[in-house]
């Protein structure tokens, strides 16, 4: 069950379950509240409620997923896919999991990265350490919303993610590698149901993401993509297909999409406090690609226990054709 609405005159006004002209008016009284939280549990505690984009969860839902409180979908709620959740432009919100990994391990170091149809010799073999730092940060913010037909929410994202040889004395504990990747992209709600499942939105957006580097360590790619979100109880699934844009003959690493494929595919898991999450890609005819395992478990406040499996090529765009096993422990503070 979702929360009730404090007793104040952010309250919505006593509804009974079969009058819907009476929710109507409850609905637009919660509308005009402008901090996101109190106007979510004013929806919340409205009888039936279904705003724009995204009905209320179901009894059954609810009951799948015990530890989230209110009655609007994870999916929902991270995603601003009704008025109840829709937290405004231009605000900062977490996008990709924010983590730090004080120990990341790899089973084969890549000492000397080679980009495949780059005809340039890559310097002597580099001193590096199995075990290192990694950590990433990405944000988002909306740009526009519903800017066609109440729907389309614009977005800007940017997440950073690096490598850190910080127990490196030999090389002056440098820096490894840090790959950049700014987005932007439209969310469009959709809110079919089949088979128990609800299709909640499709994304569709373009990607860049480089390291930064100059040759012949140089990697990076564009893509435009379609990301589909769909949910069940505490099951969420991403199906994500991309095509490169190619880059003409300065290309860094024209066989890239034979190891990163043309897509992937995320599965989440909520159980009580713990959050799994399955990352995996292939590429079709060829023993390539990669998985990745995530686990988080909440400590205190929005600290996160963490720990990161991934087997396969492309950890990172200097490792896209090399093949390595990792495991990371460390926190995430938002997931």
């Amino acid at each position: 069950p979702g929360h009730e609405a404090p007793a104040s005159a952010d309250a919505p006004p006593a509804v009974a379950q079969d009058d819907p002209l009476a929710a109507q008016q409850a609905i637009d009284t919660c509308r005009t509240l402008s901090d996101a939280q109190r106007r979510l549990i004013c929806y919340d505690a409205i009888p039936g409620a279904s705003v724009a984009g995204g009905p209320a969860l179901t009894d059954e839902e609810s009951a799948e997923e015990p530890a989230i409180p209110l009655r609007r979908s994870r999916m929902t709620r991270e995603w601003e896919l009704d008025d109840a959740t829709d937290g405004g432009e231009f605000r900062v919100r977490s996008y990709r999991p924010v983590y730090a990994l004080p120990l990341r391990y790899t089973t084969d170091r890549n000492r000397r990265p080679l980009a495949g149809g780059v005809d340039v010799l890559e310097p002597e073999p580099t001193s590096l350490d199995s075990v290192e730092v990694k950590f990433q940060v990405s944000l988002k913010t909306k740009l526009f919303d519903d800017p066609i037909a109440n729907n389309g929410d614009l977005w800007f994202g940017y997440t950073q993610q690096s490598n850190w040889q910080a127990y490196n004395t030999i090389e002056s504990e440098p820096f490894r590698e840090t790959n950049y990747a700014p987005e932007i992209w439209s969310t469009w709600r959709t809110g079919l149901s089949f088979g128990g499942w609800t299709w909640r939105f499709v994304n569709l957006g373009f990607v860049h993401q480089s390291n930064g580097r100059s040759e012949p360590r140089s990697r990076s790619w564009n893509r435009v993509y379609a990301n589909f979100g769909f949910e069940r109880g505490p099951w969420q699934v991403y199906v994500r297909p991309w095509v490169r844009v190619e880059e003409g003959s300065g290309d860094d690493n024209p066989d890239i999409e034979d190891y990163f494929g043309h897509g992937d595919l995320r599965v989440r898991w909520h159980r009580g406090s713990h959050d799994f999450e399955v990352m995996a890609r292939a590429v079709p005819g060829e023993r390539r690609g990669a998985v990745q395992f995530d686990w988080h478990y909440p400590l205190f406040g929005d600290l996160k226990a963490y720990l990161q499996l991934f087997h396969g090529y492309g950890e990172t765009l200097i490792d896209y054709n090399h093949r390595q096993s990792t495991i990371g422990i460390g926190v995430s503070l938002v997931q």
